[in-house]
């Protein structure tokens, strides 16, 4: 952490000292939240080889890879959930809402897995760009591994630009005295790689997110289920990467397991209305209609009382 850091750091803790009795209200203006900087599968909307698409015409159609950021207003502290390969317009959308002078200005990223849309970001941190020093990275250990044994990740490794973290399934992470992360390892198609979660939780709520699952059946080998996952927090971001069975022409969706948009509403049917209502669905495919608002998924979605999630809406926590 550089010396600007530190100072800025203890300057926010004395302020949030200072400010311990004042109203509920203030306090939440200032308290740490929860920000989507992206909502696409790994390759955004529109994707590269897409002829024809509404997006291309119609830039406010356009949506970033899925991804969160965590802000700590109060300590000027700053977190990624996934590099992915739209961090420069990402790490931007961040630099608006919650400015910070260092250069990236992170104070560290989470990965949730070694598939293209979730750590390809970090070469924005080389020396070819920012040539960023230290950023901690907290990685699973077969993405650790990977990250040091293969180009150009283990540059980064070895010249500095970040320093690996270790991560451990269930095993919180604190981020000083009122923010923690907790990876929740989930079955996906891990040919590199383990795949996690990750329940972010605040001083007054929490946050799940899970960008990328086999399908919610496949939880209980873990000995967990998504219904007991979405009970212990007030939001949660999962995987809605595809509406439907067939979705791609002449493609074996079998091949990419996913749990259709389709498949969550009828599982979370019998859930009460207010569990229902903390579902946010990211990581939508190119081809998925549930991108585009006023479409028949959109209608289907809502009527279920669930919701996609929406490039730059914030949670508190």
């Amino acid at each position: 952490m550089s010396a600007g850091r530190r100072v800025r750091s203890f300057c926010g803790l004395v302020a949030l000292t200072l400010a311990a009795g004042a109203a509920a209200g203030e306090e939440g203006a200032r308290g740490p939240y929860v920000v989507v900087l992206g909502i696409a599968q790994d390759a955004g909307f529109p994707q590269a080889g897409t002829k024809e698409s509404p997006a291309w015409d119609d830039p406010s159609l356009r949506r970033h890879a899925a991804c969160l950021a965590l802000v700590d207003p109060a300590t000027s502290r700053r977190w990624l959930f996934e590099a992915t390969p739209d961090f420069k317009e990402q790490l931007r959308r961040l630099d608006v809402m919650a400015p910070d002078p260092d250069v990236p200005g992170l104070d560290g990223i989470f990965l949730t897995h070694g598939h293209i849309g979730h750590y390809t970001g970090l070469v924005h941190l080389g020396r070819e760009a920012i040539g960023a020093r230290a950023v901690p990275v907290w990685a699973m250990p077969r993405m650790t591994s990977f990250l040091r044994a293969n180009g150009p990740w283990e540059l980064l490794v070895r010249l500095g630009n970040v320093e690996l973290r270790p991560l451990a399934d269930r095993r919180p992470v604190r981020l000083g005295s009122r923010l923690t992360v907790e990876p929740i390892l989930v079955p996906h198609r891990d040919e590199y790689t383990e795949t996690v979660g990750f329940e972010i939780r605040g001083p007054r709520r929490a946050v799940l997110f899970i960008p990328d699952v086999d399908k919610w059946t496949r939880l209980a080998e873990l000995g967990r289920s998504i219904e007991e996952l979405v009970a212990r927090v007030d939001v949660a971001y999962l995987d809605g990467s595809f509406f439907e069975d067939g979705e791609i022409p002449g493609r074996d969706m079998s091949q990419i397991p996913h749990p259709f948009i389709s498949e969550s509403i009828a599982r979370f049917a019998s859930w009460p209305a207010a569990e229902r209502a903390k579902v946010r669905f990211t990581h939508l495919n190119r081809t998925n209609p549930a991108l585009l608002a006023g479409s028949e998924a959109r209608r289907a979605i809502a009527a279920a009382g669930l919701a996609v999630a929406r490039e730059l809406e914030k949670v508190d926590l």
